[in-house]
């Protein structure tokens, strides 16, 4: 049995959710997760006490969070050294279309030249659009940005795209590493 650490960054929840589903198919799988929210670690946290990360981030006006950008920054020797996964969650990256989906590749790419670190494997999800949740002003604003594209635009309603057999696909792969 491995230990593993799986680090995420959200915004709106949807990145926390498919964090806690990757860690639940590794202890499926027999190995201990530990579950972290990088804006919130806990004092001492050492990636290097692990046999392997998994690090997600949701994509928000071009750029994944700041918490896992130094996450990444403060650890990419260790997340170099052992297995290691990253997961970049996005509304772009449940377009069907490939070619739609080139910005959100770019940034996954950019994101990781820029930070020096080298993933085993990297995963592109769609996230979720949760109206429910957001205030006046953001619930118009995603409505125009979403409709522009020809997405969903019922502001009654939440609506999730993220490919959870995908998901858990992607965990099980993972774990054939450790």
């Amino acid at each position: 049995m491995a230990r593993v650490l799986v680090c995420y960054a959200t915004s709106e929840g949807q990145t926390a959710t498919i964090a806690e589903r990757i860690g639940d198919v590794l202890a499926t799988d027999g190995h201990d997760t530990d579950l972290v929210h990088a804006k919130h670690p806990p004092s001492g946290l050492d990636p290097g006490e692990y046999d392997g990360v998994v690090v997600g981030a949701s994509i928000h006006m071009g750029s994944h969070q700041t918490a896992i950008d130094q996450f990444v920054r403060d650890h990419r020797t260790t997340l170099n050294r052992c297995p290691s996964a990253f997961f970049s969650v996005s509304l772009t990256a449940a377009h069907p279309d490939p070619a739609d989906r080139e910005p959100v590749r770019e940034i996954l790419e950019d994101f990781l030249e820029e930070t020096g670190w080298d993933p085993d494997t990297t995963l592109l999800v769609g996230g979720a659009l949760k109206y429910s949740e957001y205030g006046l002003l953001k619930r118009f604003l995603m409505r125009r940005v979403v409709g522009k594209e020809g997405g969903d635009t019922d502001t009654s309603r939440d609506y999730e795209y993220t490919d959870w057999e995908e998901v858990e696909a992607f965990a099980h792969d993972f774990a054939t590493l450790l």
